[in-house]
């Protein structure tokens, strides 16, 4: 049974925080909002670009439409999400590690176009896909199940560093891998179940093995 390896894509493979700060920033000044921090922006990041712009407005009841800020927001994202985005250290040797024996897709809440453009440049060649009408996104397990056909995948193990990360996990069935270096810390995951943890890349590959021991 062919097993593959699904990534979070924000706060696991990139970090992409500052680039979602500045923009998130930018929209809210546009719209005349008061701006963020960017330990706030990090709170308000996983469940998707619609929530993290709702959760940045003020909160009051003269707050603009979030959707028109939303729609402001994803198209200067689009060109401006690789200004400081970066892969974490290591990243990259762990998935040429990983791809030598399993199959890898990304799987992210980010809007389609901005995860399509940062994998292209970043990780060219392995499958990407971001919400999108076409799909829900995540925690519902809908992303993971078409990657995993997309991928030829019979069973998979998911990687990522949130609370949305795990739930994912545990509505498609799969066992989820929680990494450390990311935007959440481990007390917050742990309190939404995870179990594996991860805190280098280096280590990805072995515990990978030990559950795939354990299935």
């Amino acid at each position: 049974m062919k097993t593959g390896i699904l990534f979070d894509l924000d706060g696991t493979l990139l970090n992409t925080l500052e680039d979602l700060c500045d923009a998130t920033n930018a929209a809210l000044r546009h719209f005349g909002c008061p701006e963020r921090s960017l330990e706030e922006i990090r709170s308000f990041i996983g469940n998707g670009a619609r929530n993290q712009i709702r959760l940045s407005l003020p909160g009051k009841t003269d707050d603009p439409d979030v959707d028109a800020v939303l729609s402001w927001y994803k198209a200067y994202y689009g060109g401006h999400c690789q200004i400081k985005t970066a892969p974490f250290a290591g990243i990259k040797d762990a998935l040429a590690e990983l791809s030598e024996a399993y199959p890898i897709a990304i799987v992210s809440n980010k809007p389609d176009a901005a995860v399509k453009t940062l994998c292209a440049l970043h990780f060219p060649g392995i499958f990407a896909m971001g919400e999108s009408p076409a799909c829900p996104r995540k925690p519902a397990p809908d992303m993971v199940f078409q990657a995993m056909v997309a991928i030829g995948a019979e069973r998979c193990i998911y990687v990522g560093d949130s609370e949305v990360d795990v739930l994912t996990a545990k509505n498609a069935g799969v066992s989820c891998i929680s990494v450390l270096w990311g935007f959440r810390d481990r007390e917050t995951i742990e309190a939404a179940g995870g179990e594996h943890f991860c805190t280098e890349p280096s280590q990805l590959k072995k515990i990978v093995e030990e559950i795939c021991r354990g299935q």
